[in-house]
């Protein structure tokens, strides 16, 4: 964050207190100012020496708020009392007033310098500036976002103006800042080599942010493509939307998308926003599945997200000043609700959404940073105006590393039973073509296991007993099992465990342990036993893993058509030929298990 917060605002201003300056009796260098100047600023005016490169105004600038709006230049001039920014600071919030700023530029090198003057917040409807000329007038400007983009003297996403200083004078200029918007004046001056270097940073970071964007959008596409995952699909609305919305934040849209359209410049910013907010939490009722797991969240869910459609059509015919700041509060609603569902899930054990917190998490610290800036809470400066916007940048990656994780924890629920939380058959089924493949280096053992007369479980004792039943013989072949064998509820009562050696007396032996401890486990209660078939790679040989697995499977018919509770091994004769286009699942046993 350092890094980008660094090459977005080279030369903004630092964090801390706001100097207060001297009055006017204590500045000799104002006494002689044209008795026109009614009040003039007690700021020190700001110096371009020889090593001059670049330098923030908040410390030189004086400033006076016209609360209606209405005065001109030449009376705000003449009778306007301004007074140093130290005071009241340069972050005003929503205002219908509009503010002016006085700075005096003071040329000490022996030569005329051209120095630039730069406003860094883009979002000000109208920005009128008035500076000194050499014949004794004024020369005017007006631009702001709210006027074509050729209104500015320089085609920049800022507001940028060229003034000229001869050498040894003092040139003062005025500004005028009117905004429906937030009011965040930033001004700063560069020498003409610094302001080069430092737009060529910024373009650079600005590359890199927004192709860190494009990066994620494309790539969580494509596995989109693969999945068709409606949490993906919401993921793309939603990086779409904000990186559009950042665009406009910052200026670039109307620079490069819609410079003669300042009208929908100022819409889109609503629009953009209100299509994040709606994106964002269907990307979180669908991410966390809250309609099955928090429905009475879900409901608030649904109804912010009812508001955010509202506040989108609106947007169409209401001004932006009526609809900014209850959008602004929105966003900081959104965001705590999506927290809280975020809050759920991991309470309900769902382990990418601990990722998904930490994501909006992110976001929300860089959202109230950046509303306290907005609402003039917090001074206007490189991190309170580009935070938010890495904040949504790492927010972005998380977000695309939560879905990574849901896709992991989704394939695995593929390839997990769901009751016992054992793998289950097409897990076994692409486990034994492995294993059987490495097996020619090897060998290895595989056991069938089956629950003697299940069914009658089921009919005298319910479902809910035989699941329970099912349930506690899977912890216990999941503990009796040796390390590095793969144990599978392979359907209905039937269990397999793939043993990662082929000695057939050792699987015989292991087989024989399983089988009393489950007889031993169930003893006291239903009686439940089980029987079991035996197939070993190292005593016989088998063309293919269908080929083994029958052998397997006829050994457990053997065992059950024996009297059952008991184990079988497989011989050369259960080894029938079998097509390798899969597991041949026979259904050996009688009708009562």
């Amino acid at each position: 964050m350092h890094f980008l917060a660094s090459l977005f605002r080279r030369g903004s201003a630092l964090v801390g207190a706001w100097l207060l300056a001297g009055a006017l009796l204590a500045n000799p260098a104002l006494a002689d100012r044209a008795p026109t100047d009614a009040s003039l600023s007690a700021a020190e005016p700001i110096t371009v020496g020889e090593a001059f490169a670049t330098a923030p105004l908040q410390t030189h600038i004086a400033l006076f708020e016209d609360k209606t709006a209405r005065r001109e230049f030449d009376d705000v001039r003449a009778h306007a009392s301004f007074e140093p920014a130290g005071e009241r600071g340069t972050s005003f919030g929503f205002s219908h007033s509009a503010w002016w700023v006085r700075v005096d530029i003071r040329n000490e090198r022996t030569h005329d310098v051209d120095v630039a003057l730069r406003q860094d917040y883009p979002l000000i409807d109208y920005l009128d500036l008035w500076i000194e000329s050499e014949e004794g007038g004024w020369r005017t400007v007006h631009t702001g976002d709210r006027m074509p983009f050729d209104s500015r003297p320089l085609a920049h996403r800022d507001f940028v103006f060229p003034v000229h200083v001869p050498r040894g004078a003092t040139r003062t200029v005025y500004l005028r800042f009117a905004s429906s918007g937030a009011v965040n004046i930033g001004l700063s001056l560069y020498a003409n080599e610094a302001l080069l270097e430092s737009i060529s940073l910024e373009q650079l970071a600005y590359g890199f942010y927004f192709g860190g964007f494009c990066v994620l959008f494309f790539y969580n596409l494509f596995i989109f493509v693969a999945v068709r995952d409606r949490a993906i699909f919401y993921y793309l609305f939603y990086a779409a939307s904000y990186g559009l919305y950042f665009g406009v934040h910052d200026g670039l849209s109307f620079q490069f998308l819609w410079p003669d359209n300042p009208r929908w410049g100022n819409q889109a910013l609503l629009v953009l926003l209100c299509l994040s907010l709606y994106s964002g939490m269907q990307f979180a009722r669908h991410f966390l599945s809250t309609a099955r797991h928090s429905p009475r969240l879900d409901r608030a869910a649904r109804a912010l997200l009812a508001l955010d459609l509202l506040a989108l059509a609106a947007s169409f015919f209401l001004p932006y000043a009526t609809l900014i700041q209850p959008v602004a509060y929105g966003t900081i609603v959104s965001v705590g609700v999506m927290m809280a569902m975020g809050g759920l899930g991991l309470a309900r054990g769902y382990l990418p959404a601990r990722i998904f917190v930490v994501a909006w998490g992110a976001l929300l610290v860089g959202v109230l940073v950046y509303m306290a800036k907005t609402f003039g809470l917090l001074p206007h400066n490189a991190f309170t105006q580009n935070g938010f916007q890495a904040g949504a940048l790492l927010e972005m990656v998380l977000l695309s590393l939560a879905l990574a994780a849901r896709l992991n924890d989704l394939q695995r629920q593929t390839l997990t039973d769901a009751l016992t939380s054992l793998h289950n058959r097409r897990y076994f089924d692409a486990q034994l073509e492995q294993s059987f493949a490495r097996a020619r280096d090897g060998a290895i053992a595989l056991l069938i296991i089956d629950i003697d007369h299940f069914k009658q479980i089921n009919d005298s004792h319910g479902h809910a007993r035989g699941d329970a039943v099912l349930i506690e013989l899977g912890n216990l072949l999941r503990h009796s099992a040796p390390r590095g064998a793969t144990v599978c509820r392979f359907g209905g009562e039937e269990f397999s465990i793939i043993l990662p050696f082929g000695d057939e007396a050792r699987a015989a032996q292991t087989a024989e342990d399983i089988r009393r401890a489950v007889e031993a486990q169930f003893k006291s209660g239903l009686g439940v036993t089980v029987s079991i078939g035996v197939a070993s790679s190292a005593s016989q040989s088998y063309g293919n893993e269908s080929e083994f697995f029958h052998a397997a499977d006829e050994a457990l018919y053997r065992a059950k058509s024996m009297g059952r509770n008991r184990v079988e091994l497989a011989t050369a004769d259960d080894a029938a030929p079998v097509a390798r286009s899969g597991v041949d699942r026979r259904q050996p046993v009688p009708p009562n298990g």
